[in-house]
């Protein structure tokens, strides 16, 4: 132990560095291309589908049918670790409940290609819903946008911007899970927590854009139903981060209280029961049940 020591104090002041010289976008991304799990083992069909970026960069989805008639679709962005074969069983529920369901990488993780950056994720989240738009079905059927913590965080950001403009084709609701108010936000809150980067949390925070704040976004998204899920036992992202979510939302909205692990809703009966009830009422409000 007493070895590592002199390594650990060398190390920590460079990543300190690193922050100063590159700020903290990167601290949002940490993608892998390793295959965890994928589609088959979990006893669903699915399809790779491959969507160009205006850009120039390929991302790597996969296209999970609905089982028998499909009732909507859902476009499902993911958390900022690892790649769509680790985030699947939070949505793998769905194609049994009647909805059709998308997984997209954002560059940079599985399969895509590119470097991770915020502007490039949000680029490529548009991207995504932009494909789906020219799926045959999409305007007959509900579309439901959904986010887990970073992948939220886009999900708000990307319709704040869709839904003011009247873009194709609308969505039915917005739900967002574990998500933090604002990158700004939660970027200064995670240096304050440590002793080392805790003397620069301001001006290293300065280095996050404040335009994609979630807290100052998520009102545009109205009349679209919003629907913020956090845990009281969240702990990577408070629940306090949920609750000035919801409080700076327009109505319609709703807010579930969950008691699981960060990002960890998904795993119980009653809390996927109460995702399709709110899914429900806002197709009836859309109209397209």
């Amino acid at each position: 132990m007493e070895a590592r020591i002199p390594r650990l104090l060398l190390i920590a002041p460079l990543a300190c560095l690193g922050l100063l010289l590159g700020g903290c976008t990167s601290l949002f991304f940490f993608p892998d291309q390793q295959v965890y799990i994928t589609p088959d083992r979990l006893e669903l069909a699915y399809e790779d589908v491959w969507i160009d970026t205006p850009d120039g960069e390929t991302l790597h989805a996969w296209w999970l049918p609905a089982e028998g008639k499909p009732r909507g679709h859902v476009y499902f962005l993911h958390g900022n670790a690892q790649n769509i074969s680790s985030h699947i069983l939070n949505v793998a529920w769905l194609p049994e409940a009647g909805y059709n369901v998308l997984l997209l990488d954002y560059r940079g993780y599985g399969q895509s290609t590119g470097v991770p950056d915020l502007e490039g994720a949000l680029h490529d989240v548009e991207t995504g819903l932009r494909w789906l738009g020219h799926q045959k079905e999409t305007e007959e059927l509900p579309l439901f946008l959904l986010g887990q913590s970073l992948g939220g965080a886009l999900a708000i950001t990307l319709a704040s911007e869709w839904v003011p403009r009247g873009e194709q084709p609308p969505l039915t609701a917005v739900m967002v899970d574990s998500t933090f108010s604002g990158f700004r936000a939660i970027a200064r809150e995670k240096l304050d927590g440590f002793w080392l980067t805790w003397p620069f949390q301001i001006p290293l925070s300065w280095t996050v854009t404040d335009g994609y704040e979630g807290v100052d976004l998520i009102e545009r998204i109205s009349p679209v139903p919003v629907l913020v899920i956090h845990s009281v036992r969240d702990g990577i992202i408070p629940f306090h981060h949920g609750t000035e979510l919801y409080d700076a939302a327009e109505k319609p909205k709703d807010f579930l209280s969950t008691d699981m692990p960060h990002a960890g809703a998904f795993m119980l009966p009653e809390y996927q029961e109460a995702v399709l009830r709110f899914m429900e009422e806002a197709a009836d409000r859309q109209g397209k049940r």
